[in-house]
């Protein structure tokens, strides 16, 4: 029989899992209306083209951070060569540049009058000429170097945590290393693998900044575009459904593949199997400086000398502007989200039912909705409580009978909190799993309780997980575009708005101040997340 002091975690835990099931139950709703004229024109002008581009997407993202992660993730890992140390935990630094900044970084530079090719030209003759940038190649190129960290990050942990038994042992049943990876590590990582593809392809899916600035058309631009360019909420809600069905079916695809897997037993391992020599060394050491240089060096350079020559000069108060309404919003959606986390934290150490598990996870999936689905499902339920209820209300008040809930920050916080609850809500389970229950115990024993035993025994312990959780959400935040384009309030431009209104206009060098911004405080939780690596492997 349950204890009833502990049946208050129930409504809790179900009203924040309710949050999350109310985008899809609006997104559902939707199909009850179709307005034909717009979708017989989405049809015949924009549909399989979508289909098109999003399948093209997913395939060559997926192969390219597979490559790209997989590849690093072994000669970092298990190779020793020059420069293996350092390249180890600089190739996460990408972690810290949005795709929508890449972007417009990479046409910037490699476009027919950028300096990459104007050089090519003078040196070389005006008949040189690379391939054009404006490309699916190119968007391809930009998302699998914003992307491959996941792959890299899931994939290193996973051969480091295979320990030196199994390597050995290969090498003893006469395997070359090039074998024992094919055979033994690569079979053995293959859960972790596809938990980063999985998630690389989620991104691919959401991105609308980076496929925007290449004016390469999928359905978070198309959500867009149906939202401002026919004003029919209800059909980029019916957009938004079919892709949320591509995550879905993404999701139940890695969850399949992955199977039931067994964690390692054997102790991580911190010095590296194979010493490369010659050839190989520098040829391992030139290819991770290479990705390295393309995906962080030369972009934040890029920024750097464009921030120099124009974008200073719009340091002004609309741009002190633009960081006071990102701070805010970032400070908002942390402190709501991280409070929000917490609760679900406690609830399932507290009351650790089946049921409780169930709302703790259904509230977690957020994470895999994309903003712009978000954005659509939010504002079409503020609309319908705003007709149905907030306007007769007012009105029987006395009051303007003007909508209250459609574009008000309270929309955007809600799409924050459901977006980034997952975020937040791993690094307080973390920080909660190392408090021992002996330690609450003997506080309940000396009399302290309630509110007393949270303030003098958990908040003390739980600081350290709730800063960290607090710094991911106000990061994530900052970089968020497509929630924060379609749903912000009239007047409340922010660093990542800035850059699609001046990436729109081609005002590459413009955009540089705010992305150089958002790029320097991304860094603060790539830089917590390698120390944090390095201390769990001891390297």
């Amino acid at each position: 029989m349950k204890r009833p002091a502990l049946r208050r975690w129930y409504p809790i835990t179900f009203a924040i899992a309710a949050l999350v099931l109310l985008p899809l139950c609006v997104l559902l709703l939707s199909w009850h209306e179709v307005d034909r004229e717009i979708w017989a024109h989405l049809w015949d002008t924009q549909l399989p083209r979508l289909l098109g581009n999003s399948l093209v997407l997913v395939l060559g993202v997926g192969c390219g951070v597979t490559l790209l992660g997989v590849s690093l993730a072994w000669l970092t890992s298990l190779c020793e060569f020059p420069g293996r140390r350092w390249l180890d935990w600089a190739l996460m630094l990408p972690f810290a540049i949005p795709a929508y900044v890449l972007a417009f970084v990479f046409i910037g530079l490699f476009d027919f009058a950028g300096p990459v090719q104007s050089l090519l030209r003078e040196g070389f003759g005006s008949g040189v000429r690379l391939p054009r940038v404006r490309s699916t190649g190119g968007v391809i190129t930009v998302l699998v170097l914003v992307f491959y960290p996941y792959v890299y990050l899931l994939a290193r942990s996973a051969f480091l945590a295979q320990g030196r038994g199994l390597m050995e042992a290969a090498r003893t049943l006469g395997l070359t290393p090039w074998q024992a990876f094919w055979r033994v590590a690569l079979p053995m990582a293959r859960p972790a693998i596809g938990a980063g593809l999985a998630l690389a392809i989620m991104e691919t899916l959401a991105d609308f900044g980076a496929v925007s600035v290449f004016n390469f058309d999928t359905f978070t631009t198309a959500i867009y575009k149906t939202w401002y360019g026919f004003f029919s909420l209800g059909s980029a809600a019916q957009l938004a459904s079919l892709l949320l069905l591509g995550v879905c079916l993404v999701l139940y695809g890695e969850r399949r593949a992955r199977g039931v897997t067994r964690p390692a037993s054997e102790r991580p391992r911190g010095a590296a199997l194979y010493h490369l020599r010659g050839a190989r060394a520098w040829a391992a050491t030139a290819w991770c400086g290479l990705v390295f240089a393309c995906a962080f060096v030369i972009p934040l350079l890029q920024l750097l000398v464009w921030c120099w020559q124009r974008g200073r000069f719009d340091l002004d108060e609309r741009y002190l502007g633009l960081i006071l309404h990102s701070l805010y919003l970032g400070a908002m959606a942390a402190l709501i989200t991280v409070a929000v986390a917490l609760l679900l934290a406690f609830a399932r150490r507290q009351e650790p039912t089946r049921p409780i598990r169930s709302a703790v996870g259904l509230a977690n999936l957020g994470y895999a909705l994309p903003g712009s689905v978000l954005a659509v499902a939010i504002m079409l339920a503020f609309s319908w409580l705003d007709r149905e209820l907030v306007v007769p209300v007012s009105g029987l008040l006395g009051g303007a009978g003007k909508p209250l809930l459609v574009g008000s920050l309270s929309a955007l916080l809600l799409a924050y909190l459901v977006r980034f609850m997952a975020v937040a809500h791993g690094p307080l389970e973390n920080a909660l799993a190392r408090i021992r229950p002996a330690l609450p115990e003997a506080a309940r024993s000396l009399g302290v309780a309630g509110p007393r035993l949270f303030l003098r025994v958990y908040l003390p312990l739980l600081v350290p997980g709730a800063l960290s959780a607090a710094l991911l959400v106000f990061v994530d935040v900052l970089k968020e575009m497509p929630a924060t384009l379609l749903m912000r309030p009239f007047g409340w431009d922010t660093l990542a708005v800035r850059i699609f209104e001046m990436t729109s206009e081609g005002e590459w060098a413009r955009a540089s101040l705010p992305a150089l911004s958002l790029v320097l405080v991304g860094l603060l939780p790539v830089v917590g997340l390698i120390r944090r690596s390095a201390r769990g492997f001891g390297r």
